[in-house]
């Protein structure tokens, strides 16, 4: 699976993570063109809320979408009516991994995988909330804008993002330049664009 601009596939997913208060759940939104994660939940219950309110960070963060696709494992928490009512009511078309096929969401997968190699495999929290603030940590203030991938020509997936909406000179050196503003999650957006910038990463 590969995605040609920002906004056109979103891969979600969730993982767990231990803590002396029992597990916490982080799910995640990737936006597979960047590699960034655009939305992030985490709580002690692994219910339809958790996806839900991931789902919802990445529309408030990235704004409405043409032609979204947002691909997920078969989940009971995806597949539920109120997740797939959500989708629907931001006119978000919905993809599920085949039976057994991993490899369509490896890039979420490979995330997961990262976030705890890198930050909490050899960690033991005393609380949620310590986690939590971890992951927040790992998430915002390295991953996004610090963590270089080798798939994003060694950029990070903010990094990558900011490149992929610099306006490019016509031929005859005419074009004009459109004007940018940020959004409230911090991404370029060409003001009368319908297309919100998006980024890379490095797995």
């Amino acid at each position: 699976m590969r995605a040609d601009r920002p906004n056109q596939k979103w891969l979600a997913g969730f993982t767990y993570i231990w803590t002396a208060e029992g597990w916490l759940y982080v799910a995640a939104v990737l936006d597979l063109f960047s590699r960034r994660i655009v939305g992030w939940s985490m709580k002690a219950e692994r219910d339809a809320t958790l996806v839900m309110d991931t789902l919802m960070m990445a529309v408030w963060r990235r704004g409405k979408a043409v032609a979204l696709l947002h691909h997920s494992d078969q989940g009971s928490q995806y597949s539920s009516d109120q997740f797939q009512r959500l989708l629907a009511d931001h006119g978000i078309t919905c993809s599920m991994s085949r039976a057994g096929n991993v490899r369509d969401n490896s890039a979420m997968e490979s995330f997961f995988s990262t976030l705890k190699t890198e930050r909490t495999a050899r960690k033991v929290y005393r609380s949620r909330d310590a986690a939590r603030s971890d992951v927040f940590d790992y998430i915002e203030r390295f991953y996004n804008p610090k963590r270089r991938h080798s798939k994003l020509g060694y950029l990070s997936p903010m990094g990558f993002e900011e490149r992929s909406v610099l306006p490019q000179p016509s031929v005859h050196g005419t074009g004009s330049i459109p004007r940018r503003r940020r959004t409230r999650g911090g991404d370029l957006r060409a003001v009368g664009s319908g297309s919100a910038g998006t980024g890379a990463s490095r797995r």
